[in-house]
């Protein structure tokens, strides 16, 4: 039986993360995970995830959105790796929207750097959209998007060179309080089962919450998600290059209560595809039992909503994927001590929005494993509040 400072269940994202943090700072830690770096199973994947700073979730966002910022430059930095692209993002609705409004709250409070556009100025310096004519949109340039296998297998890398010790293809089936006040957790090895003990353990397992937290009973909806990549009809007057992240930001887009969608430009080239997705229209599902398949019917559904803004966007498909969201009731994440064992750290429920905060997040889960405490305000994510 091997003893470790800190033990964490789940290396992907916000547990690579975690560990590289972890590590950094001379901890002995010990990361399993059941995938390998960069898989397809949760919902780190798909190639590229939008990362902003005005963010209409909540202003209490913003001063993590600018710590990720500069952890996620620092992770490029230490690994090589691309990770960060900053072509500008759009946030398009009706003057009352969520998307429109909220976004320009949190500008504006924060004082970050925009312009808000009329449709007619959206038309004009983005010639793939045809927004409502009442629709409003705030552009910030500092905005793009982060490449999450990449991101992934760079903190896995990153975590590995500072000293911390990963076991991949090595799934968790189960943990529990020791007497001494520390943590065991229990695994499937190739060779049988294997046990190791901590006095420090973060779970961050992703959609297997359920799973690997079912004590705390949190309100955890799991949907399978899809995303597109269509080929847009290329004209004179919407050039290939319109669609390329020279010319194009990333969006998101919500006028009169219709369907809100996000995307890219065609960060792969011409060929690669323009992908898009609705944000929240997902079907009930588990990490175990989700259905890959991506059908006709759903490809068409998106192509139509996708038409309302993109009259272009009338090619063949390329490709579609399915992915995985935890959504809490309130959308907002479960980060902080478990309520019950306050050596134990959870980190879940991150509702389709939280890869942009993926540096951000290790370096919280990593104080909180030291320390106890973090400077970062994460009041917003107690994993008590859903308790009666």
């Amino acid at each position: 039986m091997s003893h470790w400072d800190v033990i964490i269940i789940g290396t992907g994202s916000m547990g690579g993360a975690a560990a590289n943090a972890l590590a950094e700072r001379g901890v002995n830690v010990l990361g399993l995970e059941t995938f390998e770096p960069g898989h397809e199973q949760g919902a780190a994947h798909g190639g590229t995830r939008i990362i902003r700073q005005s963010y209409f979730e909540s202003p209490d966002y913003v001063p993590l959105l600018r710590r990720s910022y500069e952890l996620f430059r620092k992770l490029e930095e230490e690994s090589g790796r691309e990770i960060m692209e900053l072509c500008g993002g759009i946030y398009i609705g009706d003057p009352e929207s969520l998307t429109f409004a909220g976004s320009k709250l949190a500008a504006e409070l924060h004082n970050l750097e925009h312009e808000v556009l009329t449709a007619d100025e959206i038309r004009t310096r983005f010639p793939t959209m045809d927004p409502a004519d009442d629709a409003l949109g705030l552009y910030e340039a500092n905005a793009g998007y982060v490449r999450p296998e990449e991101t992934t297998i760079a903190n896995a890398e990153v975590a590995a060179r500072k000293g911390a010790t990963l076991h991949f293809h090595e799934k968790v089936t189960g943990w529990t309080i020791t007497d001494d006040g520390g943590v065991e957790v229990t695994t499937d090895t190739p060779d049988g089962p294997a046990v190791y003990t901590a006095d420090k353990l973060i779970v961050s397992p992703g959609a297997w919450a359920p799973v690997l937290l079912p004590e705390l009973n949190l309100p955890l909806q799991i949907d399978r998600m899809l995303f597109h990549w269509f080929t847009p009809d290329y004209t004179d007057k919407v050039p290939a290059e319109a669609w390329s992240e020279e010319n194009h930001p990333v969006y998101i887009e919500q006028t009169h209560d219709n369907d809100q969608i996000y995307g890219f430009p065609a960060t792969d080239g011409p060929d690669g595809g323009f992908k898009l997705g609705f944000f929240r229209n997902g079907s009930p599902t588990t990490a175990d039992t989700i259905d890959r398949t991506v059908y006709d019917h759903e490809v068409e559904e998106m192509r139509a909503r996708a038409l309302e803004l993109f009259p272009a966007l009338t090619g063949p498909l390329v490709q579609a994927k399915t992915c995985l969201y935890s959504v809490t009731p309130d959308e907002h994440f479960v980060v902080g001590p478990h309520p019950d064992h306050p050596q134990v750290i959870v980190a879940c429920g991150f509702s389709g929005h939280g890869f942009k905060f993926v540096p951000v997040i290790g370096e919280i889960l990593a104080d909180l494993a030291i320390d106890g405490t973090t400077r970062h305000n994460i009041d917003l994510f107690d994993p008590s509040r859903f308790r009666a």
